[in-house]
């Protein structure tokens, strides 16, 4: 099977993260499988935007927990320069409603209002301590993505197992990956070929790494146990190159632009 390209955020490396401008673009320039992440307003509104706060990426302050869907209207996201621009931010229903006629398949993050996991070494194994959830943003998900007709093309990814748990028990047939960063590896003193073994204990069939942590034994080892592999995030031609000699499943970059040739040629 061809690896597959997905771009970032929209393509977090040419215009504003996580925003319709960037979507759009991509979609325009040839991306087949876009990634955004979500959190739960205050008014169970689901917001696109990477960060618990608006601080970082928007003119806004404060926590998107305590905002309400009017509150994101107001914030003018900041491009890759930092620049405000205007561009909201945006809801999932109008992500979906440009993507699930142009895409081939989206993946969508969720995150937490905290930190998401740690991994604890206990004996001969590493157990995951999952971090607080926003309470029903599973269940909202999964309703605007059968809304928009792309469940079936859809990827839920989390860091956190305790999302992918309430997801799997909302929509037992739902795609899921869970996701791993370097760091979670480093402070918990586990080899990278553990993370396979997280994956399957978090009844995952994806696992999302960053990519230092992928080699060619790790996704042999992912395909063995029957899951996909995917890294992010790399914008580095050659990396990717390498990585998808390995085998990797799914690349995922802030260069829509890399995104759509790489895919091309796949």
């Amino acid at each position: 099977m061809p690896t597959h390209y997905v771009a970032h955020r929209g393509g977090a490396a040419q215009w504003p993260e996580n925003s319709l401008t960037a979507f759009r673009h991509a979609i325009a320039a040839g991306a087949r499988i876009l990634e955004c992440d979500v959190h739960l307003t205050a008014d169970h509104e689901v917001a696109v935007l990477h960060d618990p706060t608006l601080d970082r990426t928007s003119s806004g302050t404060g926590a998107i927990a305590r905002c309400t869907a009017a509150d994101l209207k107001r914030a003018r996201l900041r491009g890759p320069d930092g620049a405000l621009t205007d561009d909201c931010v945006p809801t999932l229903r109008e992500v979906l409603a440009l993507a699930a006629p142009a895409v081939m398949a989206l993946l969508v993050e969720m995150k937490t209002p905290g930190p998401a996991v740690r991994y604890e070494r206990r004996g001969e194994r590493w157990v995951s301590v999952p971090g607080a959830r926003y309470e029903g943003l599973e269940a909202r998900v999964l309703e605007l993505l059968r809304e928009a007709g792309i469940a079936e093309r859809t990827f839920v990814l989390a860091f956190n197992p305790a999302v992918l748990a309430a997801v799997r028990a909302l929509a037992p047939e739902q795609s899921l990956a869970l996701l791993v960063d370097r760091h979670h590896v480093e402070e918990a003193g586990a080899p990278p070929l553990a993370t396979v073994t997280w994956a399957r204990e978090a009844g995952a069939n994806f696992l999302g790494l960053h990519y230092t942590l992928c080699d060619a034994a790790v996704a042999a080892a992912a395909h063995a146990a029957g899951i996909a592999v995917g890294v992010f995030t790399v914008n580095d031609e050659a990396t990717m190159r390498t990585l998808a000699g390995w085998g990797v499943d799914v690349i995922i970059s802030d260069r829509a632009d890399l995104v759509a040739r790489l895919s091309a040629e796949a």
